[in-house]
């Protein structure tokens, strides 16, 4: 069986992460040759995946043609998307940074998710809701320190700086990022949202309990310290904070309608559908950058995420946040799918 040019390229750039991510394991054992794996494998996987299919052939040509392509589609939201995912890379390898590290990934993820909307919907609604999410993820983490409402009993006491008011400045810069991606994979739809982002937060309560962001003091634990409890208000914090967004941008989301405050900005793609009697298919198109959205952010923690938490060596947590995430993704295209044949 013949492998298409895209299952090669990115076949042999996932075997080349491997290699990288063995490195990593290495590194943090205190093998040396660890750091050589790293520096050859990582920057190979990259190009790789531009070009794999073309190793054999003229790769060098391939790879130039392109990353130029590529390079000229790049809107200024995907270029911060990019810095947000590379930051997380040296993590596992400096753990006393994570904070920093921590701090300065999500902050570029919020300048992603920020640019992304302005440039669909406005400066102004993108204000709205960095302001909106902001907020409420502020004020609902501080109300759950301090009562147990609405995740469960868990305190902020041992949280790395910065902080407001106790709450580490990470949490409410989260609640804005992951519901925008979310509420975009989703396709609009608020319930599916919240799933997605129950799904992420089982990766996320293991990985930031073990670095002391917050401690759990339940009485009933389910996963990694966290009650039921604090998956239910997830889900309905999540799905709240998603349902305002649809409203005061709903064409950013797949969904057209009136939001808050009048008439809004609809991204509209314009495509031509012609038959032609013969048709030449290049085995190795050009990268098209056209149909990416920040949604990717999704999948770019569903690779980090298990990652980093069997870097760790949260093995079983990895397996599940894995699982969880999966399964949310594979719900998600599902119900997305659905939904057009249904229009159809």
């Amino acid at each position: 069986m013949r492998l298409s040019p895209t299952l090669r390229r990115f076949g042999l750039a996932l075997a080349a992460l491997g290699v990288a991510f063995l490195g990593a394991l290495l590194v943090l054992r205190g093998v040396a040759l660890g750091w050589a794996l790293i520096a050859v494998a990582f920057p190979a996987s990259l190009g790789l995946a531009l070009a794999g299919d073309a190793l054999g052939g003229d790769f060098g040509g391939t790879l130039r043609t392109r990353w130029a392509a590529l390079s000229a589609q790049m809107r200024p939201w995907m270029w911060w998307l990019v810095a947000y995912a590379a930051l997380k890379i040296p993590v596992p390898l400096w753990p006393e940074g994570f904070p920093v590290l921590g701090l300065l990934s999500t902050g570029a993820l919020c300048v992603a998710g920020w640019l992304y909307a302005a440039e669909r919907v406005g400066v102004r609604r993108a204000w709205a809701m960095v302001t909106l999410s902001f907020g409420v993820g502020w004020a609902v983490e501080l109300l759950g320190s301090r009562t147990g409402f609405p995740f469960g009993i868990y305190s902020y006491e041992t949280s790395p700086s910065p902080t407001l008011l106790t709450v580490p400045l990470i949490v409410p810069l989260g609640w804005f990022a992951l519901t925008l991606a979310a509420t975009r994979l989703a396709g609009g739809r608020a319930w599916l949202a919240g799933i997605l982002m129950v799904a992420w937060d089982v990766g996320l309560e293991p990985l930031m309990t073990a670095q002391r962001y917050w401690l759990w003091s339940d009485p009933a634990p389910l996963w990694a310290g966290a009650p039921v409890q604090n998956f239910v208000g997830w889900w309905v914090v999540g799905t709240g904070l998603s349902w305002a967004f649809t409203r005061i941008a709903p064409g950013l989301f797949g969904r057209l309608g009136r939001g808050w405050g009048g008439p809004v900005q609809v991204e509209v793609r314009r495509t031509m559908s012609f038959r032609a009697e013969a048709v030449r298919v290049e085995p190795a198109p050009r990268p098209d950058l056209s149909r990416l959205s920040f949604a990717a952010a999704y999948p770019i923690e569903l690779f980090f995420l298990p990652g980093g938490l069997v870097l760790v060596g949260r093995y079983l947590e990895a397996g599940v946040t894995l699982g969880a995430m999966l399964a949310a993704l594979v719900l998600a295209q599902a119900v997305r799918g659905q939904a057009t044949v249904e229009r159809a």
